[in-house]
């Protein structure tokens, strides 16, 4: 087990690379190639097989393949459908079609998504095996993920893949190339006795939570402020470089780098991670929700305001806040669900909660962000609209999105009741 923590750097480097290399920028790519009505379904299908993909997988490594071949094998997929779309949307051009590319996109789509999760387990194995206490040595293996998400973005941006289908096939060879040193991974054993059905993984069982109404209110705030989760990487890019049709912004750092301007989001969210155990011992669970909502009013509110000129230092706030918006959430709302549930329904509430944010949430939100965009952007571009008008129909758009997240921080505070006690978090970590 030598030299363990440099193989899991190596490991969640390579894994959230692979997701960097296009999750920010897809939306630009799709602009500039006549789907810019397809991007929210793109996006969207990221939840959709969120509901249910991580819970099959999950067991086909629990019980027949052990978890680091699952996740091979699950790169190896992934990776080829990947370079099959961006074969495609090289050979086609201009004239790509929505159905073969959202097809392969959708098989890559699929089979990464579940990754996610079994490359934690993959960690938690290797390091336990090595005697190695996993709270400690994990969350700095896990920062170097960001730090590869960070750089994929870059690398595109630098590359100028930002408008091309190249950057599906920097995505699936870095899967690829993943996939094969999944193999090389220390051992996950198989628990064949594991009598866990497939409705219990996806936290289904944990919907007997509802008949509390504190957790019913807060399942349900999760999943509506889930809504907001996907939308920024959906259409912050194709935002900003949409700018390039106005004379005195076409020379700006942003609209020529928009993917690098993106990433200070990454780097954001990789130092707010620090800052959650000290919010959450002062705060409570309830403040620091509030927190990610009022970050997320912010986040939606800057982009409106903000333009890549003398406008710029709006788009850099809006990232910081990001960070936040998205720790704050995630990782605070994962503690409660942790704190308030029994031991024998953790990992089903866990689920529950990936399922109302990641998969309901986030794919009703990037659907309906596309309706909206589509109202105030694209079908005004279709109509002949200037590019300064069409720079007002976006600003709409993010305020809309800034006011239905205010709307829900609002609700929220009056209608969750909590009463923080730090003694009891203090005990419980």
């Amino acid at each position: 087990m030598k030299g363990i923590k440099f193989r899991l750097i190596v490991m969640n480097f390579l894994q959230f690379a692979v997701w960097g290399a296009y999750l920010t920028c897809m939306g630009t790519y799709l602009h500039s190639h006549g789907l810019a009505s397809h991007i929210g379904i793109f996006y969207s299908i990221q939840g959709i097989v969120s509901i249910f993909m991580p819970a099959l997988m999950g067991i086909i490594a629990d019980r027949w393949i052990p978890a680091q071949k699952t996740l091979g094998l699950c790169h190896l997929i992934s990776g080829a459908a990947m370079i099959g779309a961006a074969y495609y949307g090289l050979t086609m051009g201009d004239a790509v079609q929505f159905g073969p590319l959202f097809t392969l996109y959708s098989i890559g789509v699929a089979f990464y998504m579940p990754t996610l999760a079994i490359s934690n387990s993959v960690a938690y194995n290797a390091l336990d095996k090595a005697g190695l206490d996993t709270v400690k040595a994990f969350p700095p293996i896990r920062v170097f993920g960001t730090i590869g998400f960070i750089c994929t973005m870059w690398i595109v941006d630098l590359l100028g893949f930002q408008r091309s289908a190249e950057q599906f096939a920097v995505s699936g060879g870095i899967g690829i190339i993943l996939g094969l040193y999944a193999f090389t991974l220390p051992a996950c054993p198989l628990n064949k006795a594991d009598n866990t059905s497939f409705v219990e993984k996806l936290g289904l069982r944990a919907f007997a939570l509802f008949k509390q109404k504190r957790m019913a209110f807060f399942f349900i705030f999760s999943m509506l402020l889930g809504v907001s989760l996907q939308i920024t990487n959906s259409f912050a890019n194709p935002y900003i470089t949409h700018f390039e049709n106005i004379p005195i912004y076409q020379n700006t750092f942003g609209v020529q780098h928009a993917n690098i301007l993106i990433s200070l989001s990454q780097v954001s969210e990789t130092l707010c991670i620090l800052l959650i155990p000290f919010f959450l011992r002062r705060y409570g669970i309830k403040k620091v929700m509030l927190i990610a909502m009022f970050a997320w009013v912010l986040r939606f509110g800057f982009f409106g305001l903000g333009n890549p000129g003398a406008g710029v230092w709006l788009f850099v706030l809006s990232c910081i806040v990001y960070g936040v918006a998205f720790d704050f959430f995630n990782i605070s709302g994962s503690l409660f669900v942790d704190k308030e549930t029994d031991q024998g329904i953790r990992s089903s509430a866990q689920g529950l909660f990936f399922l109302m944010t990641n998969g309901i949430g986030a794919t009703i939100g990037t659907l309906s962000a596309q309706a909206i965009v589509n109202h105030f952007v694209y079908n005004q571009a279709a109509a002949g609209a200037t590019p300064e008008m069409l720079a007002n129909g976006w600003q709409s758009a993010w305020f809309i999105f800034a006011l239905y997240a205010l709307v829900v921080a609002v609700v929220f505070a009056i209608v969750f009741k909590y009463k923080h006690n730090p003694e009891e978090l203090k005990d419980k970590r």
